[in-house]
């Protein structure tokens, strides 16, 4: 018995097996395509609920079966896994091109769009209708048939490219490892983390101690090693993934990915992938995305090259160190945030031990929407890291199920996700809840410490579960539009906004107790979290406009006369470096962000979101923090309203206004 065949609520993780993965999908979508063939040969005529609303609720079984799919090979894959993913996401990209290549399908979808104006429409449907009939008019319905048939082969290629990079990427972080058998060579380390290396090097039987390039063990070393040539050594195997010109290399894709993307605007009538893109965006043009960068950029330079040149005088004053490198970047900001604040990671992480920093974030949506987290043994996982917990409302209704897996491991890609396995709608009057997954990696546990975390992995948490609370509160008719499903330059303000409140004392009193006496955080620390909050945010925002303008030199132009990776990026970087270039490393390579997941031309939607999330705050800040009628507005206008309407007119409705900039550089001490 296939259990991916069988009519599941819950995943069944335990008694999939690698061989029903392919079965299932054939079976899954030959049954999709059924229904949707049912709709474009009814002889019904076209109408919003047998036509739109029945083309969003087709094929959910297929989509369930993906999302386990997909979700594994993130988060526990391996080489068949891989293999499989391969094989199935070209069937999957051709099967969305019948779809929106479908005539027939197409002809009802448009003989609806063309009659919008005579519905009696809801908001929602009024979306849900433009987004179909986008979904359709952006993706080649209006092609002739050769170029129909270059559409489809674009898109089966692009799947693969983009699987590859991601391959490449995970095979090279799984293959570099630094064995250390020097205790000396560690110096610097807190005794946590060279207790964690320890236990690494015992895992793979080696004796002393393993550094890997999986964030938990890189960070830290970066941070605090005193030995310069090993952060060298580190940091350039961690900047060269893909870039090493062996069969793990990414420049070729990366290269072919670019200009199949921009083709296939072509194809559809825009100037570029990003011109395409950003038609769905609330940015709406490159135009407007390159001024809001550069609009920051000359707001975060003068104070970027302010704080360079004090690290630079601090590096030279302690170490006599004459020309910062990007290896001593981590090292000597760490000092000196030390020097200034008399604040260290190793002195906050015992009261951030991970199960109390999960009870607090609890605690604050808690507090905010009025949730309650019960832990549950009786839900199927695909590892046993996976935490599993219901999530019920004031009214003990089920809002949503909730899946946390918290550390790194070999199947596992790094950083940190939300995704979902089931999406909420309505149907037949039944609201049917999600099912949501918070993935991370933080800090395993040791045999004399629990898991701690730095504050960054504590703000890292606080914004995973912020892009949970979209999927968990959604509250919308049709799937389509629900949860997360909204434009990509909004999807980061639930996640963004919530990680203010790791900043105020308010917040940090529910949780942030020392884990061996139970003290709470003296306030004099969580003044000194507030006070560096902006430390080098220039060099913080200079970093991350960078990246913006990495992706946008990709996608914003033509990039068939590109033939080297590492110039192109060059010129991208020219107006935000600060450290000299390391002629062994490449940032898009292993840039996975927008060359394997979803933010390609939508890299700049982080510093668009802190936008929007400084200004939200501020009205919590004005009206307090827990304030419930903010709270409520910002559920009922945001959270629970995932794509139903334009996204700055629900902005409006919670905010009463447009975001101003203001409050984000005020924040970011850039005023």
């Amino acid at each position: 018995m296939n259990p991916l065949l069988t009519s599941f609520d819950t995943a069944p993780f335990s008694t999939i097996k690698n061989e029903h993965f392919m079965p299932a999908f054939t079976k899954a979508i030959a049954d999709a395509r059924a229904e949707i063939d049912a709709i474009a040969t009814s002889i019904e005529a076209p109408t919003f609920k047998n036509t739109i609303s029945a083309l969003d609720y087709a094929g959910q079984h297929l989509d369930r079966i993906s999302s386990v799919f997909f979700n594994l090979n993130s988060a526990e894959t391996n080489e068949e896994i891989q293999k499989i993913a391969q094989e199935i996401s070209p069937l999957l990209s051709e099967f969305g091109n019948d779809i929106t290549l479908n005539e027939d399908l197409f002809k009802r979808v448009k003989a609806v769009y063309d009659q919008k104006n005579d519905l009696d429409l809801s908001t929602e449907e009024h979306t849900l209708l433009d987004k179909k009939y986008k979904g359709f008019s952006r993706n080649g319905a209006n092609l002739t048939e050769n170029k129909k048939i270059r559409l489809r082969e674009i898109d089966a290629a692009l799947s693969k490219l983009k699987l590859k990079f991601g391959e490449n990427v995970l095979a090279e972080t799984n293959k570099y490892q630094l064995h250390l058998t020097n205790e000396a060579d560690l110096d610097g380390l807190p005794d946590g983390e060279k207790e964690a290396a320890a236990q690494l090097a015992k895992a793979k039987e080696l004796e002393g101690w393993l550094i890997t390039l999986d964030y938990p063990s890189y960070i830290p070393f970066m941070k605090y090693a005193t030995n310069r040539a090993l952060r060298k050594e580190l940091s350039i195997a961690f900047g060269s993934k893909g870039f090493n010109n062996d069969a793990l290399d990414n420049q070729e894709n990366v290269l072919q990915i670019a200009n199949l993307r921009h083709e296939r605007a072509n194809l559809l009538g825009y100037a570029t992938h990003a011109h395409f893109v950003l038609e769905e965006r609330m940015a709406e043009t490159p135009e407007k995305v390159h001024d809001f960068l550069n609009e920051l950029l000359e707001k975060a330079k003068p104070a970027a090259q302010k704080e360079f040149r004090q690290l630079e005088d601090f590096a030279k004053k302690l170490d006599g160190i004459d020309q910062l490198e990007k290896w001593d970047s981590s090292f000597y900001s760490e000092k000196l945030k030390q020097k200034l604040f008399d604040l260290d990671d190793e002195k906050l992480k015992p009261y951030f031990k991970l199960e109390n920093v999960i009870a607090g974030v609890f605690k604050v949506a808690e507090k905010l929407f009025g949730l309650q987290f019960e832990e549950v043994f009786d839900i199927d996982t695909y590892h046993d890291d996976v935490k599993t917990y219901r999530i019920y409302d004031d009214n003990k209704a089920l809002v949503s199920l909730f899946y946390a897996d918290f550390h790194p491991r070999a199947g596992k890609r790094g950083g940190a996700w939300m995704t979902s396995y089931k999406s909420q709608y309505v149907e037949n009057g039944v609201n049917v809840r999600p099912h949501v997954s918070n993935v991370c990696n933080f800090t395993k546990p040791t045999a004399s410490k629990p898991s701690l975390l730095t504050f960054n992995e504590v703000t890292t948490l606080f914004h995973e579960f912020g892009h949970g609370l979209h999927g968990m509160l959604a509250d919308t008719i049709y799937p389509g539009l629900s949860g997360t499903s909204v434009y990509w330059d909004f999807v980061e303000l639930p996640s963004q906004v919530l990680e203010n409140w790791c900043y105020e004392k308010e917040a940090l009193e529910l949780f942030a107790t020392h884990y061996e006496t139970g003290e709470l955080i003296p306030m004099e620390l969580v003044q000194k979290i507030k006070n560096s909050a902006t430390f080098q945010e220039g060099m913080q925002t200079l970093r991350q406009l960078s990246f913006g303008l990495l992706d946008m030199s990709w996608h914003g132009a033509d990039p068939s006369n590109i033939t080297n990776v590492k110039e192109q990026e060059e010129k991208a970087f020219e107006g935000t470096n600060l450290y000299p270039d390391t002629p062994e490393t490449c940032m898009s390579t292993s840039f996975s962000h927008i060359f394997q997941g979803g933010y390609s031309s939508g890299y700049y939607s982080y510093k668009w979101a802190e936008v929007l999330d400084a200004d939200a705050f501020a009205y919590f800040k004005e009206k307090g923090i827990f304030n419930k009628e903010v709270a409520a507005k910002f559920k009922d206008h945001v959270l629970s309203k995932g794509g139903t309407e334009n996204p700055m007119e629900l902005y409006k409705k919670f905010r009463g206004s447009e975001p101003k900039i203001e409050p984000l550089l005020e924040r970011a001490g850039l005023l």
